[in-house]
């Protein structure tokens, strides 16, 4: 065969390799505002603290970063997310997130992996802050 087949043919069979575990997480609307002053969210007082709401495909974990920033993540954690037991929960460091299901663990000031298998970050949402009003959105 000619050289220009194997050429073209190189990049198919990179993109033709078997589909990863990790799946997209379902893309659920999300457009939270919490008033912070509120006592349900006293957890969200000081940086590292955190809490719980509804929300996004199997919850939210906000995480306070620092006095002006928070970060929100969705709880469905991101290795085998069609396993009905992938749920992310925020262990006795209240740093980690960890998925008891897989043993995931995600670092909650950025969503990243610190023990797999999941190889893909927290799925993350967007948040703005003006001092005491957070809104959650995608």
């Amino acid at each position: 065969m000619k050289k220009w087949f194997y050429i073209l043919l190189i990049p198919y069979l990179f993109l033709s390799c078997s589909k990863d575990k990790n799946e997209s997480i379902p893309l659920v609307n999300v457009n939270v505002v919490i008033h912070t002053n509120d006592p349900a969210f006293i957890n969200l007082t000081v940086p590292g603290g955190w809490t719980y709401i509804n929300g996004g495909s199997r919850g939210i974990i906000i995480y306070r970063v620092s006095n002006d920033a928070f970060n929100a993540y969705d709880r469905h954690c991101t290795y085998e997310p069609e396993n009905s037991c992938a749920l992310v929960s925020v262990d006795v460091t209240n740093i980690t997130g960890l998925d008891d299901c897989c043993s995931s663990k995600f670092l909650l000031t950025d969503g990243s992996v610190t023990k797999g298998p999941a190889n893909l970050p927290l799925k993350q949402y967007q948040t703005t802050f003006d001092g005491s009003v957070l809104r959650i959105f995608n």
